[in-house]
């Protein structure tokens, strides 16, 4: 089971850092995602690692601009996300997923956390 949190309003150019934290399990056992919706738009991939944290994919509309990192001690996977747009506004979710660069998955989400990009 992991959880999103940390979204919330930032201005255009600024920066957000999400947490998706594991409550069963260690992150260390599979691959994480992190994936966005914006309204009536479809869910799509951000970003992922694989399991030994060397591996990683971005979209490329987040290339140079967001970051995937973790911290295993915390069990807590991270979204930097610097030089945000107004096109960044969306809900987002963690999840287990393939391996990157596929990053896909049939987990269900749970609630998510908004970011809202706006001046």
């Amino acid at each position: 089971q992991l959880q999103a949190s940390g979204g919330g309003l930032a201005q255009p150019g600024g920066s957000l850092k999400l947490s998706c934290v594991g409550s069963e399990g260690s992150v260390e056992d599979y691959s994480i995602a992190w994936y966005r919706q914006a309204p009536g738009k479809a869910r799509e991939v951000v970003s992922c690692m694989d399991s030994s944290g060397q591996f990683t994919h971005y979209a490329d509309f987040v290339k140079d601009r967001f970051t995937i990192s973790r911290d295993t001690a915390k069990n807590t996977v991270y979204l930097q996300m610097n030089s945000l747009k107004s096109e960044d506004t969306a809900g987002y979710y963690c999840a287990a997923s393939e391996p990157p660069p596929d990053c896909r998955t049939d987990v269900k989400f749970g609630q998510g956390t908004l970011v809202t990009v706006s001046s």
